[in-house]
């Protein structure tokens, strides 16, 4: 034991007194010349070290710097900067004067990718092969030069193109081990904060850097996200997910394939690219199991801006704040800085309480001409298709739409855009629209258009067009009607041609029937104030007790039904009387012609006869 003990201590001292020998008899400030001119020749960057270098021997042999920066050729800015930087390096290779650095490790630093750090190049010089096989300069020869891992901790990453906002990433965390074929494994953690929004990200990547700067592939795994802030769900936004990138530098192109995200209970997938410039190019085939838009996007209405808290009190959500840089600008002029080829596919995609199934969308945007070529699906065993476009190059958009509908449960989209109108029934709808900006309000504001609309199996709650013309004429007449004790009207069929204009909806040549009851008629909505004003010619056909002259005539006779006032306060006035004082009027003329004509050689048919002819 006592062996042992004494062989472990003379290691010990061995090791020790190597490592003070080393720290002693070589100055690590002899490499500063050396790393600089190594990371000039071999990547181009200018690295500059500020302070002496100095050893650290525990519990990793290393070579420690005060602040550095590293800038590319002709930049204006660093690229790097960083308050210390730790190159931990190999005991062995300094022995045989060579420094293997088996890690390097930023704190404090700042990355900006930005302008200002962009390389500059020289139109003068000559263009380097894609593959350097030159050998090795005689003054590059004596020590030798590797890193093998890189670390930054407590770092800053801000990113700006030409033009665009800057986007700063804090509270960076990263590790990358790289080996001899340049395939890296790379962790990284981070955190963007803008526009009172936080993202939090965090990936495991595998990268592939052997054609770099030409090219770069990773293969990025274990996403994590979430997305929280104003004007978001009170949850906010998060998930996890997979995709494969790759950067091509010739082209500027990224490209992404595999992509699989999960965003609360959506998913999306999918394959794309982007040609980067100054206006990038996006091309993208996206799809989906599901979609829930309403868990995504905010609403405009009042209800969907607030959330509920645990004692059942409302509480208003956060809104974004207004960009004051950016409150001048015109509506969707974002769409004016890229173009795109968009295609999705989604089996089912939820919308303002919509539940839509089988969704194809390919869209298209040239620098602000917005082109939705298809956008269709299926929803409550109805389709529709809602093709138009989007013009935003001037300082108004212009929209148009091409919406046709067939067999859709009327009452399902009453409810997602807040009509309070009691209506269902399967509507079909034929029609052209067109307005500025595309939300619910302007549509009910600032929209025109017109269309060819059908109802089949119709139920407006409220009102029962049978149920009042008969009462009416059961408190006229003597005739009698069935006990109806339905609150609304039904019809079989329902057709009118509707005209949109600035929130003023006119229906035109209405015609509805039933096995009860027929009618015709026309008038107007007013979708802003929400109140209306229709005129009905109503037959009742059926549902009087008994037979009669009377009732035959009835049954011909339309009654003028009239329908005004609030949606959630409607009136009515009906005109019976004067309906029945005319059938009355005219029958009764009817018969006295037919009296005078049989007397007419007589004196009184003579006399009775020029009555009716003043009348």
């Amino acid at each position: 034991m006592r062996r042992i003990l004494t062989t472990l201590m003379i290691l010990l001292v061995v090791i020790v007194a190597g490592l003070s020998a080393l720290v002693l008899l070589v100055n690590p400030n002899d490499f500063r010349d050396y790393l600089v001119r190594q990371v000039e020749s071999r990547s181009g960057y200018q690295l500059k070290l500020d302070g002496p270098l100095r050893w650290h021997v525990w519990p990793q042999l290393s070579i420690l710097s005060g602040r550095m920066t590293l800038t590319e050729p002709g930049a204006s800015a660093p690229l790097v900067k960083a308050d210390n930087m730790r190159l931990d390096v190999a005991l062995l290779p300094l022995l045989s004067h060579q420094l293997q650095v088996n890690q390097v490790m930023l704190k404090g630093a700042v990355i900006e990718l930005t302008p200002n750090t962009e390389a500059v190049k020289n139109s003068k010089a000559p263009v380097a092969p894609r593959e350097n096989t030159l050998p090795q300069a005689p003054e590059d020869r004596g020590w030798s030069f590797d890193i093998a891992k890189l670390q930054v901790a407590d770092s800053v990453l801000v990113f700006q193109h030409e033009g665009d906002e800057q986007i700063t990433v804090r509270d960076i965390k990263m590790q990358m081990e790289q080996d001899d074929h340049y395939l890296a494994n790379v962790d990284f953690s981070g955190r963007v904060n803008r526009d009172q929004r936080d993202l939090n990200l965090s990936f495991s990547a595998k990268v592939n850097a052997g054609d770099y700067p030409h090219a770069l592939s990773a293969t990025l795994s274990q996403i994590n996200w979430h997305l929280q802030g104003a004007d978001l769900p009170p949850q906010g936004i998060g998930g996890q997910g997979s995709v494969q990138a790759e950067w091509q530098e010739d082209q500027k192109r990224i490209s992404f394939s595999q992509l699989q995200l999960t965003a609360n209970d959506s998913s999306l997938g999918g394959e794309g690219s982007v040609l980067l410039g100054d206006k990038p190019q996006w091309t993208l085939n996206l799809h989906s199991d599901k979609l829930n838009l309403d868990n995504l996007l905010s609403q405009s209405n009042p209800s969907a801006n607030s959330s509920v808290n645990q004692q059942g009190q409302s509480q208003p959500r956060q809104q974004r704040p207004v960009i004051a840089d950016s409150a001048n600008l015109p509506d969707y002029s974002g769409l004016r800085g890229f173009s795109a080829a968009v295609q999705l596919k989604a089996n089912q995609i939820l919308w303002r309480g919509m539940n839509f199934n089988d969704v194809n969308v390919q869209a298209s945007n040239q620098y602000g001409l917005l082109n939705i070529a298809e956008l269709q699906g299926k929803l409550d065993g109805g389709t529709l298709s809602l093709p138009g476009n989007l013009d935003a190059r001037g300082e108004t958009p212009k929209s148009s739409f091409q919406p046709k509908l067939e067999n859709i449960q009327i009452g399902t989209l009453l409810k997602a855009f807040d009509y309070p109108i009691n209506l269902t029934g399967k509507l079909s709808l034929d029609g052209e629209f067109s307005g500025d900006k595309i939300d619910a309000d302007n549509f009910r504001r600032s929209w025109q258009g017109k269309a060819k609309l059908s109802l089949l199996d119709s139920r407006a709650e409220g009102l029962n067009f049978q149920q009042l013309v008969q009462q009416a004429v059961e408190r006229s007449t003597n005739v009698k009607a069935k006990e109806n004790l339905d609150s609304a009207t039904r019809l079989d069929v329902f057709s009118s041609n509707l005209a949109l204009n600035y929130g003023q909806m006119s229906f035109n040549d209405i015609v509805g029937k039933s096995s009860l009851l027929a009618l015709d008629g026309k008038g107007t909505l007013d979708l802003v104030k929400e109140e209306g004003d229709m005129l009905f010619n109503v037959r009742v056909l059926d549902g009087w007790q008994g037979e009669g002259k009377l009732v035959d005539v009835l049954k011909q006779t339309a009654i003028p039904l009239r329908v005004y006032g609030k949606w959630t306060e409607l009136n009515y006035s009906l005109q019976v009387d004067q309906v029945l004082r005319k059938q009355l009027q005219s029958e009764a003329r009817d018969r006295l012609k037919s009296w005078a004509d049989k007397n007419q050689d007589s004196q009184s048919g003579k006399d009775l006869k020029k009555f009716l002819d003043k009348l």
